[in-house]
């Protein structure tokens, strides 16, 4: 008898694969096209509501998209229910390569594509704060 356990092997081998290509478990297909003047980041979240994902943006650089939904079914003939639950979630974390205007970002959310606009911070407001002295 054997002490190989066949689904680690496929888990590990599946792990590989995934740092191979930077795509882990429950991770958040995600593109991100430089527009020029701002960031675009499209998610796919198909089967979530929009009031259930959630977009951070943490030092004007790293944008983590979110997601969580729960569902349950219950069906009743008789004297017998049956009562099925199912929870998912999924999230991404992705480093833009320049640093983004925190107030003007947008975010829409259609036909399960969150769609994340970014504005890069232009030459101007990179400048610093102008502080007076007295």
């Amino acid at each position: 008898m054997s002490d190989r356990d066949p689904l680690a092997e496929i888990e590990r081998a599946f792990d590989m694969l995934g740092d191979q290509f930077d795509v882990t478990a429950g991770s958040v297909p995600t593109d991100i096209v430089d527009e020029g003047d701002s960031f675009v980041v499209r998610a796919d979240l198909p089967g979530y509501d929009s009031e259930n994902i959630d977009v951070q943006l943490a030092e004007r650089r790293e944008l983590t998209v979110s997601a969580s939904s729960t569902e349950t079914n219950e069906v009743s003939t008789g004297p017998f229910t049956q009562r099925e639950r199912r929870q998912q979630s999924a999230s991404r974390t992705v480093h833009l390569p320049e640093a983004v205007e925190e107030s003007d970002t947008a975010a829409n959310y259609e036909d399960g594509v969150l769609t994340v606009t970014l504005p890069k911070i232009t030459a101007e407001s990179d400048d610093g704060t102008d502080i007076p002295v007295n």
